[in-house]
């Protein structure tokens, strides 16, 4: 989005300023701040949340929010005396007062001001580009069908909230809802709804109401093809229907994660390799990093590095390339494991420092403090990111695995089966199951410990230590036909596994599970 006033345009996905065409020298926290006043111009701004949304609610002198808004007045000619565009409110706190317009390319999509519910969004024949940088997403109202009654306002709020926690997906751009939310009256076709509001992706949805049942059939379309991706249906009654809002809100934000990632890597493959910008690079990248497997890591890590030098300041790519150094360094893909695991923690800072809010750089910083054998000092990064994103099913994974193996598997299992529902064709579901296994090892219950591990080992992108996992449930079962059995794989993938190995990669806080899980290892000459 571009929003234009004046001679200036504020460039939201390049995060760029330029004036009369030409990009202008700007500090990021200065251009967040500035971007901050021009989408709130329809009211005053208030110094707690300048504080809360630019300095992270950090706690900070009003003399440094005083010399912020003195730089963005300086970047768009603008001054304390004058207040042409940002209007001082004593003691308040600030107003963008300058007459500005929001745009896709050379295509006006709202004006200033104006009703939210007109249909006045104007489709130029010169279609925007929705096919560059970071996926854009739009949520339409959904569809009423059935009699009115007090239920009805459902049909505009479950959209609500689902932009609101999509909001929270840091890689993803959402459309905000006065402008989504003009296609009210429906019947719009994809190939519309793209080019008017420069989306890439589109969820529409209807809510029948019948009978004291309400069902909500919901649907994920790419604008540029008009595909149908995805769809999911749910039901519940009148009565129950504010009680479950949450769960299908989670397990709605958690399939689209899902199926625009799988989409854009997709899209990714079908360019040449000249055509790659950061955003296909980074992708190309996860693709390869969920087959656990070294030469796909390596692969993985180049697109990563391939991302970083198309864009420098991608937070999430430098956090998947410290995910390859961790699996270097966790499954031994490098005999040099020290190096490994600095230049995951080096990346992981990296990540964090361009984007602290971003679950995926704070996963990948707990689990640089993981495979320092510091687990309980990546305990709070693993809690941030799920706390940043209640619906990141990896970040509970994490967090699960974490718990368990301090001794809190209780926690842990919960955690476990909170992130497989969210998540559950989750490139990371062979160690949700394996954290189910680790719990009930831990509370003595191997025959459950065996049958979560025998799922583990047997899920796609399962490595040879989760084919460990199964070998030492199943002999701490008595079941010695399948421990052979998985001992015979471990063999084949890794012959030189060793039990020390294992607890290295999983450093329990118990020593009687250490011990046990050990000797169970070591009965099959691990």
């Amino acid at each position: 989005m571009i929003y234009c006033f004046g001679d200036f345009e504020l460039d939201t996905s390049k995060v760029e300023l330029r004036r009369q065409g030409a990009a202008q020298a700007i500090e990021r926290q200065v251009f967040a701040l500035l971007l901050l006043l021009v989408e709130n111009r329809d009211r005053m701004v208030s110094k707690d949340e300048i504080i809360e949304k630019i300095w992270d609610g950090r706690i900070v002198s009003d003399s440094a929010i005083a010399s912020r808004i003195k730089s963005a007045r300086q970047s768009i000619g603008d001054d304390g005396k004058t207040q042409n565009y940002i209007k001082t409110i004593h003691g308040r706190g600030f107003r963008f007062v300058g007459e500005a317009i929001l745009r896709q390319d050379a295509r006006v999509i709202a004006p200033s001001g104006g009703e939210e519910g007109e249909e006045s969004v104007s489709i130029s024949a010169a279609k925007a580009d929705v096919t560059a940088g970071r996926p854009s997403i739009a949520v339409l109202p959904f569809k009423l069908i059935g009699v009115p009654d007090p239920y009805a306002p459902i049909a505009e709020a479950l959209p609500h909230d689902l932009i609101s926690s999509l909001s929270r997906l840091r890689w993803l751009f959402v459309i905000a809802r006065a402008s989504s939310f003009r296609f009210r009256s429906g019947g719009h076709d994809l190939g519309a709804i793209g080019p008017a509001l420069g989306a890439r992706y589109c969820v529409s949805g209807d809510v029948e109401m019948a009978g004291g049942k309400i069902a909500i059939a919901v649907e994920l379309g790419d604008t540029r093809s008009g595909a149908a991706l995805w769809g999911e249906r749910y039901a519940a009654r009148f009565d129950d229907v504010h009680a479950i809002r949450e769960e299908i809100i989670a397990s709605i934000v958690s399939a689209l994660e899902i199926q625009i990632s799988a989409n854009e890597a997709l899209a990714a493959r079908l360019k040449s390799p000249d055509q790659l910008d950061a955003w296909s690079a980074y992708h190309l990248g996860l693709g390869r990093l969920y087959r656990f497997n070294r030469q796909d890591n390596a692969a993985a890590a180049a697109m990563f590095e391939r991302a970083i030098s198309l864009d420098p300041g991608f937070a999430r790519a430098h956090a998947g390339l410290s995910s390859t150094h961790f699996q270097n360094a966790f499954l031994k893909y490098t005999p040099d494991r020290d190096s490994a695991r600095k230049l995951a923690r080096q990346c992981a800072e990296r990540a964090v420092e361009l984007d602290p809010l971003d679950p995926f750089a704070n996963f990948a910083m707990g689990r640089a403090y993981w495979i320092e054998n510091d687990v309980a000092g990546g305990m709070a990064w693993l809690e941030r990111s799920v706390s940043l994103s209640p619906n990141y099913a990896q970040g509970f994974y994490a967090r699960a695995w974490a718990d368990t193996v301090l001794g809190h598997d209780a926690a842990g299992e919960e955690s476990a089966d909170l992130a497989l529902s969210l998540s559950p064709l989750d490139p990371f579901r062979y160690a949700m199951l394996g954290v189910k296994a680790f719990a009930h090892a831990a509370r003595d219950e191997y025959a459950d410990a065996a049958h979560w591990a025998e799922l583990s080992a047997r899920s796609p992108g399962a490595h040879v230590l989760i084919a460990a996992i199964a070998l030492a449930a199943h002999g701490l079962n008595g079941d010695r036909e399948k421990a052979a059995f998985w001992a015979q794989n471990i063999r084949k993938r890794k012959p030189d596994l060793t039990s020390a190995d294992f607890i290295e990669a999983f450093p329990f806080e118990r020593e009687d599970m250490r011990r046990r899980m050990a000797q169970a290892l070591q009965a099959y000459g691990f």
